[in-house]
């Protein structure tokens, strides 16, 4: 049932994007459709170029649409993609082209491993990835499927009257297969020669090739995920989308103490909000690892983050002093709890102007600063932004705006090397929330100093346009075990009661 184990075999994804998008309705074929500020095969391949057990890429797309993919992979610096090649006409053709692709340059008897994954499925985890490739140890063949929540029905046409039940399957036994679908190339390329020679020759995916002319090798599963959806009808361009925008990033693994010295050493940090709370404490954590930070904040420097000269003048005070800005933090924020046709004009506008209008003028003002730089703005929100809630409507649809303006900003400037990032505490130990709620139990609220910690990490890592959650340690489950599609999702319930 399993192959011998041998040292550890090179592995290469296949991204197939041969499709046409007609089924969405495109006059571009539906990979190079922008969701979330990128095109659906840019969110594919990064995924893959970030995961640890891949070590290269290659892309069959779609004929008269391979420029447009050297232009994507160049802009977003996916040093894995090796090689763009048009596919065939049917997916079979597709594959096909793609081993003889792999095969080349290999050594007699030499064999690698490859990922055949479809390009429209932009929310793969890096879990089953990694499933994938370790089970690739053992087995020949792997397959990607989760289990059937509906009942399959098998049906029949009778002419005009359309169609009849002949069968219902055990829904116990049925999975939905997804991809990637993964072998050890020499498999997968000995099905496809021996299916050369059947003149009726037809499959939709890979491994039904192997199960219908390797009969005797197992196809072993491994268990894929809900969210790794297949983007093929017009509803699932908005599922995608809305998936991606509730979507969370685990945290960056953080640095050892001499890796934060070696890379905040001389960086020059502006902290808007920084008198008190998460904003001083990344500030003071800044400062530690020889960073020239500027902490600015009502009650210590008098600055106010909703007028646009106070935010002016303290970007152009770091810049001359230091002649350089890295990375801008606002923590700034105000929390007023009411029925909205309560509120009167004067609350209404400070919401509005410190918790949405003030990050506009800094991001608009810090712009020219980070780009000499190719530096980070870190902003804020709520986990209140995935659902407004009664008495919170200027607060949630503030903090939503936060997370719309880091993804818009995010694509925006990303040809400047300008990375933008939101991060999402869990309820926080601040003294805004103590001034709204008043004490809390010990132990329910994160620590501002964590909230910074995580901060420093985001602001040093590659990420941008994410939503960060930090969140108290489940002590059963690390987080790096999830995707952040599943730590968001599986977080909605629990943000109905956060702020």
């Amino acid at each position: 049932m399993s192959v011998p184990h041998e040292a550890k075999l090179r592995t290469t994804a296949v991204v197939l994007a041969g499709g046409t998008g007609q089924r969405v309705g495109l006059a571009i074929p539906k990979q190079l459709l922008k969701i979330a500020g990128k095109a659906v095969i840019e969110h594919t391949l990064t995924i893959f170029e970030q995961a640890d057990c891949v070590d290269d890429v290659i892309v069959l797309m779609a004929p008269g649409f391979v420029p447009d993919v050297e232009k994507i992979v160049a802009k977003a610096g996916l040093t894995k993609v090796t090689r763009i090649i048009e596919g065939g006409a049917t997916r079979n053709e597709t594959t096909e082209r793609a081993i003889a692709a792999l095969g080349e340059g290999l050594a007699q008897g030499e064999d690698r491993n490859v990922l055949f994954h479809d390009a429209v499925r932009p929310l793969l985890s890096q879990r089953v990835i990694k499933d994938c490739v370790d089970a690739l140890d053992r087995y020949q063949a792997v397959d990607v499927a989760i289990p059937s929540a509906d009942t399959i029905i098998v049906t029949r046409t009778h002419g005009e009257d359309g169609e009849f039940i002949t069968d219902v399957p055990d829904r116990s036994r049925l999975r939905r297969g997804q991809t990637p679908q993964a072998f050890k190339l020499s498999t997968i390329r000995r099905a496809y020669e021996i299916a050369a020679g059947d003149p009726n020759f037809q499959a939709t995916d890979d491994c039904s090739v192997v199960l219908k002319y390797l009969p005797d090798v197992p196809i072993h599963v491994v268990a894929g995920d809900e969210y790794n959806m297949k983007v093929t009808q017009p509803v699932d361009v908005f599922i995608a989308d809305k998936l991606f925008q509730l979507a969370s990033t685990a945290a960056p693994r953080p640095a050892d103490e001499a890796r934060y010295r070696e890379l905040l050493q001389g960086r020059t940090f502006v902290v808007f909000g920084g008198s008190y709370g998460i904003g001083a404490d990344i500030a003071a954590l800044a400062e530690q690892y020889g960073a020239k930070v500027y902490a600015l904040g009502r009650s210590t420097t008098g600055t106010h983050v909703e007028n646009p000269e106070h935010v002016e003048q303290a970007l152009t005070t770091a810049y001359s002093e230091t002649g350089r800005i890295d990375y801008v933090i606002n923590t700034a924020g105000v929390l007023r709890i009411g029925k909205l046709a309560e509120t009167d004009n004067a609350t209404i506008q400070e919401a509005l102007h410190v918790n949405y209008l003030a990050p506009v003028q800094i991001a608009r003002a810090a712009y020219k600063y980070l780009a000499e730089t190719k530096g980070q703005l870190l902003l804020y929100t709520s986990s209140s932004y995935t659902r407004g809630r009664a008495e919170y409507s200027l607060y949630s649809s503030t903090k939503a705006a936060m997370v719309n303006l880091t993804q818009a900003l995010s694509d925006e400037w990303a040809a400047e090397g300008i990375r933008v990032n939101c991060v999402n505490p869990e309820r926080t130990a601040t003294p805004m929330r103590t001034k709204a709620f008043g004490q809390e139990p010990a132990g329910s609220l994160l620590s501002s100093e964590a909230v910074a910690r995580t901060s420093v990490d985001v602001l040093l890592s590659d990420l941008t346009g994410h939503v960060i959650d930090v969140r108290q340690q489940d002590p059963t489950r690390e987080a790096s075990e999830a995707s952040g599609f599943e730590q968001a999702l599986a977080a909605v319930l629990d943000r109905q009661e956060d702020v």
